[in-house]
């Protein structure tokens, strides 16, 4: 199996559980912003959402890190001070084994999943070439007396003055279109059918997607979205996204317009005229009746609420931040790899004595870092440089041999040695079987200024 085939199963299998486990962490930390208000709690959604697409391709080891900052510890308590450096080439752990499925059904899985994206891809752009023609197809509405004032009236509030209006009868209600320019398309005689009130409603809100281009950002979502696209618990996410992305722009049309109230009642209004319901699901369009949730934003817009400023804002803000920080730790903490499967039945009974392996692909579980020679510092004889060391790892992770392949100093020499036969690593596994490791450690030396 290729290394790209390998990368994209190993991306497959960590987005299989690690995208409903930042689901659930994107819960409740928009369940701590509900109170500092929506917009909030969109960014907590969109951050949930990009933290699914990539957190599946990150490798980085946090258990590494730790490793690194305790040994950083334990040479200030020891003395040594801030000076010295000692860099270790260590690498990511190789984990789960999958000699137990042939390279048949590997590639069957990866085709399967290389179908879903193109999918998802595909429909997508049927989506973006379907709106673009209706955007096209449109009849320009030149507006006239008082709602052109009202129209000229929202885009200097939201400054969108080059915006435009034009009627479409694929759609069920207004909508925004358009990556270049703003357009506002809405069902023919829509305008001349509702009161003077509600046509401001409708306006404000459709501005305040037009001023946070709204459309463009989900049209990068969406592609950033397509290699998880599979996810039902990304699906959950999105639809997250749309709804607390409408009540952002709730809460800036119904400052525009003068109060909730007056704009929850003229949704319920509104509501009531769209016989045929929210825009064509299949456009890649934003309206004011879109996310599936307008229950929920009337209740909202409906509620008493008294928004957190000042320190406890900036503290939930830091809350949240501290829940991601912990789930994408944990995460990248149990993140899986896979060890390819043996070709054949017959071979997957005879594993080998001992195999060379990269550091990259040995997950040391316990490193003690070297320390830097005391005499050399007192005696400011010291010399900067790596010393690349010979190792074997048995099949308990110990190591049996240490040597020097390429020396520094003796003294130098003898600091990684000692440091290095104390290290641990997690059993290499080849076929299901722990074998013996040859593999190489550097370890470099810097005595900082």
């Amino acid at each position: 199996m290729s290394a790209p085939e390998g990368w994209m199963l190993v991306y497959l299998l960590n987005s299989f559980w690690q995208v409903p486990v930042i689901f659930a962490a994107g819960w409740i930390a928009a369940r701590m912003a509900r109170r500092s208000g929506p917009e909030l709690e969109h960014r907590v959604w969109v951050v949930a959402l990009l933290l699914q697409v990539l957190l599946p391709a990150c490798r980085f080891r946090p258990g590494g890190l730790i490793h690194d900052i305790v040994g950083l510890v334990l040479r200030r308590s020891s003395g040594a001070g801030g000076e010295v450096r000692v860099a270790i080439g260590t690498g990511v752990t190789s984990g789960l084994s999958m000699a137990w499925l042939s390279n048949e059904v590997l590639t069957a899985v990866l085709v399967v999943y290389g179908c879903s994206v193109l999918y998802f891809a595909a429909r997508l752009g049927w989506r973006m070439v379907r709106t673009r023609w209706m955007e096209r197809q449109a009849k320009a509405i030149t507006l006239t007396g008082d709602a052109m004032q009202r129209w000229e009236r929202c885009g200097r509030v939201f400054g969108r003055t080059g915006a435009r209006v034009a009627e479409s009868d694929l759609i069920g209600g207004p909508v925004t279109v358009g990556v270049r320019s703003d357009v506002m398309l809405v069902p023919p005689g829509f305008l001349e059918s509702i009161a003077e009130e509600d046509l401001d409603v409708v306006m404000a809100h459709e501005f305040a997607h037009m001023r946070r281009r709204d459309v463009v950002k989900n049209l990068i979502y969406e592609v950033l979205s397509l290699p998880v696209a599979y996810h039902p618990a990304l699906w959950l996410t999105r639809a997250r996204v749309a709804e607390s992305r409408e009540m952002v722009c709730d809460a800036m049309a119904a400052e525009a317009v003068a109060g909730s109230e007056r704009y929850a009642r003229s949704l319920l209004r509104l509501a009531s005229l769209l016989v045929e319901g929210a825009p064509d699901k299949t456009l890649h369009a934003i309206g004011i009746f879109d996310a599936n949730s307008f229950e929920r934003r009337v209740m909202r817009l409906s509620e008493v609420r008294v928004e957190m400023r000042g320190t406890r804002r900036l503290l939930t803000a830091s809350v949240c931040g501290v829940v991601g920080l912990v789930t994408c730790a944990s995460a990248l903490g149990l993140r899986m790899e896979l060890s390819a499967p043996a070709p054949t039945a017959a071979v997957q009974d005879a594993s080998p004595a001992r195999v060379t392996i990269p550091a990259e692909k040995m997950d040391a579980v316990y490193k003690r870092p070297p320390v830097y020679p005391a005499q050399a510092k007192e005696k400011k004889d010291t010399i900067n440089g790596p010393v690349v060391l010979d190792v074997i790892v048995d099949e308990q992770g110990v190591p049996s041999d240490v040597r020097v392949r390429k020396g520094l100093r003796s003294d130098y020499d003898e600091s990684a040695l000692a440091a290095v036969k104390e290290w641990r690593w997690t059993p290499y596994l080849v076929n299901g079987k722990h074998v013996t490791v040859s593999t190489t450690v550097t370890v470099n030396y810097f005595l900082g200024k």
